[in-house]
């Protein structure tokens, strides 16, 4: 099965329900698969064919959407681009690509214009949102071309999606997806529509990251109908869950602490809540714990993967975020719920290896290897970071550290490159930044590695406190006393926020540059 067939078999199931649901305006399953059929017919006029690269520059809305699908029913290659890129990493990504068709939101056609002599590949360029000079008008290209089907061979391991994953180093890789990715899992975590019963999705992760993509393909293939964000904004999350009695949402853990601690919770409903999934950045216990509370009516599940694997590829389930049992069962579901990403899906195998290659035993911490048909068979373009990226014998790293238990379930212990080595003894900055996090006053904590000239690295906390709240270096260290002398920070560096990319996580890299 290829993701087309996602729109196809919903379409013919649920043809009336909405399918979008977008600043006032909705569009059935019906409509939209006209709609789509339509731009792809528009772009087979324009030239493109099976494996030609269409770029999209623009945030959440419908048209995002129906270029994916239409891309895909021609056979050719998606191009998400971060809107918050800057035009020479954006110029980058397009020119890598060889992209032949661009379209934008009207707010970047400056920058676009401006790109576009250095973009040789690029033969048209479509403006999404509204008319702009010497640009093709999207809704004109769908109001002129055919609503007939379109038919393409569509082998399901053909590329349907090149990703760019958000580089904190050097350039961004690309990361060529499949349609058998996106089917493997689709298809094994998602049930087909029903005729009866509906459910909707709020989208806000962005669609130019794989959450969101996935987000997406799942809400398509289970009949879903999509409340679609521009970007995430607390208060206009909170009123479109009210209004429109959302079922599922997908939040990176910055967002639902926004969500939960906001001054005007109480005065929405929520209640429709079923199902909310999280990931892409650690869960701060007191956050999720929050959430729980004030939102009984939902089933929480914490969802771990990266653009490599094609989104989740382990998952914390809403059994593991309910607290009961015995004493010594709560201490070890707490646990879990602070440090485990759950166990793998049933189509990845994921093990440990130390920095040998050895397979490394229970509780062993190590590095967090991948297999699966949904895993990436290599970088676009770039042999040399495809061969850093994979074991001989085809796992891939992660670049994750963690350890696996005796019942399955794999904890995190920071990033393979965040390990601090002091005086030959290996530190993890997660364990060191959970006692941290503990402290009362303590909003986030990120520990880093800094040089010392007698003990090669030493450990700095970079703390952000809690509104109104007071601490001092003395106090920070004071509270870690519960660790082992060499893991203790020997600095503390208080910060108002911390510096994160697009989904919320920290970059480790900037605060390494600037206070390491």
């Amino acid at each position: 099965m290829n993701t087309t067939d996602f729109l196809t078999i919903a379409t013919a199931i649920c043809p009336d329900r909405p399918l979008m649901i977008y600043q006032g305006q909705q569009w059935t399953f019906d409509q939209a698969a006209e709609r789509i059929n339509r731009l792809a017919n528009a772009f087979a006029g324009l030239g493109i064919t099976k494996g030609d690269r269409l770029g999209i520059l623009q945030v959440n809305c419908n048209q995002y959407i129906e270029t994916y699908f239409a891309a895909a029913k021609l056979g050719a290659i998606f191009v998400p681009l971060n809107f918050r890129a800057k035009a020479d990493e954006l110029s980058y990504m397009l020119d890598n690509a060889e992209a032949k068709l661009l379209l934008m939101g009207s707010r970047y056609v400056g920058m676009v214009d401006d790109m576009l002599p250095n973009l040789p590949s690029v033969e048209n360029c479509i403006c999404i949102d509204e008319k702009c000079d010497g640009k093709l008008f999207y809704e004109d290209l769908i109001s002129d071309a055919s609503p007939e089907d379109v038919f393409t061979e569509i082998d399901d391991d053909d590329m349907t999606i090149l990703m760019y994953t958000a580089g904190t180093t050097g350039r961004p890789k690309g990361v060529p997806l499949k349609h058998s990715g996106f089917d493997s899992y689709i298809t094994g975590n998602v049930d087909p529509p029903d005729p009866i019963t509906e459910e909707k999705n709020i989208l806000t992760v962005p669609l130019y990251h794989v959450a969101g993509i996935q987000a997406m393909m799942a809400a398509v293939y289970g009949g879903r109908t999509m409340a679609l964000m521009s970007q995430f904004k607390v208060e206009d999350w909170l009123q479109l869950v009210n209004d429109e009695k959302v079922n599922r949402a997908m939040l990176v853990p910055t967002m639902l602490k926004w969500i939960v601690d906001h001054p005007d919770f109480d005065k929405y409903d929520l209640s429709s809540l079923k199902v909310i999934t999280y990931g892409a950045a650690p869960m701060p216990y007191e956050v999720i714990k929050k959430a729980i509370e004030l939102l009984p009516t939902a089933r929480f599940i914490n969802a771990f993967g990266q653009t490599e694997t094609a989104s989740t590829i382990t998952f914390l389930g809403p059994d593991d975020h309910i607290i009961e049992g015995t004493e010594e069962e709560k201490e070890k579901k707490l646990k879990r719920l602070t440090s485990s990403i759950g166990k793998p899906l049933p189509d990845v195998e994921v093990k440990i290896i130390d920095s040998e290659g050895k397979t490394l035993e229970n509780y062993d911490v190590g590095e967090i290897l991948a297999k699966g048909p949904r895993i990436m068979s290599g970088y676009w373009k770039n042999e040399a970071k495809t061969a850093e990226a994979f074991t001989e014998d085809g796992w891939l790293k992660t670049g994750d550290k963690g350890y696996i238990d005796d019942e399955g379930y794999i904890y995190l212990a920071g990033r393979a490159d965040d390990l601090i080595i002091r005086g030959g003894e290996n530190i993890s900055p997660k364990e060191v930044e959970d006692v941290i996090d503990s402290h009362p006053s303590v909003e986030e904590a990120v520990v880093i590695g800094i040089s010392d000239p007698e003990w090669g690295q030493e450990c700095r906390a970079i703390v952000v406190l809690k509104e109104s709240e007071k601490a001092t270096e003395v106090d920070i260290i004071g509270h870690c006393s519960s660790l082992a002398g060499f893991k203790r920070p020997k600095s503390v560096v208080f910060v108002d926020e911390l510096p994160r990319n697009q989904v919320g996580k920290v970059l480790k890299v900037k605060l390494r540059e600037q206070y390491g």
